[in-house]
């Protein structure tokens, strides 16, 4: 277990408020199970004082001189993660959601090499927050989508809170969808023959900055992240 090497990569948009306590929480997880671990903030052209914040942290930093969506942000950590050698990556947001003490869970799977990919999911026990009603009706749609296209059944494809062994790594090191990575991953997932695996895990409301996405841009999510999930699977179904 401690000999793994592991890059925490945490994904901020002006999120000054939260991205100390993301990055204290990891380093007291880190100090509390004598883990081999970084944590590498990567900072997405934010608008506020987030990157100040960040240099005052016992983290790595990127700062993004342009603003990529989550899908560059991630994919510019998992490169970061490929490149220096690490054995797992795992995205916890920035913006608080994801409690660190939820970290051990995500990583036995991969120390004892029974998964590929696991994700976090607030549904498997349904308990903390469970997102709004709204959104919890795409993440049902997204699982309907996921047993279509690849026959796998994912609860929660939507949450970022998730962690790829070094074979993952590679594979997100070459691709990684853009924009609304989490759901069109799970198609990539799939079709790379990944294990995947869900463990269930308690998630809180934000504590900091602001969604990407409203009320009103939710049925264009819908449409615009179903569209990519097609197109993922029309590229990669033949690997």
């Amino acid at each position: 277990m401690k000999s793994l090497r592991v890059l925490v990569v945490v994904p901020c948009y002006n999120e000054q408020r939260s991205v100390a306590a993301v990055v204290n929480d990891i380093h007291w997880v880190k100090t509390r199970f004598g883990l081999s671990l970084d944590t590498l903030v990567v900072n997405d052209c934010s608008t506020d004082n987030t990157m100040a914040v960040v240099r005052t942290l016992d983290c790595l930093h990127l700062d993004l001189p342009v603003n990529l969506g989550i899908g560059g942000c991630m994919q510019a950590g998992y490169k970061y993660a490929y490149r220096k050698g690490y054995d797992i990556a795992v995205q916890i947001d920035g913006d608080g959601q994801h409690p660190a003490e939820g970290l051990i869970k995500l990583l036995r799977p991969l120390f004892d090499d029974q998964a590929d990919v696991v994700i976090g999911s607030r549904f498997l026990e349904r308990q903390g927050f469970q997102s709004s009603f709204v959104r919890r009706i795409g993440i049902r749609y997204f699982r309907w989508l996921n047993q279509l296209l690849i026959r796998k059944t994912v609860h929660d494809s939507t949450s970022g809170f998730r962690a790829f062994n070094r074979k993952t790594i590679e594979i997100v090191n070459r691709y990684y969808p853009d924009e609304y990575p989490e759901p069109e991953a799970i198609v990539q997932f799939g079709l790379h023959k990944l294990r995947l695996l869900e463990v269930p895990v308690l998630m809180e409301e934000r504590q900091g900055g602001t969604s990407s996405i409203g009320w009103i841009q939710s049925v264009y999510y819908l449409f615009k992240v179903t569209l990519g999930t097609l197109f993922v699977y029309i590229r990669l179904r033949k690997i």
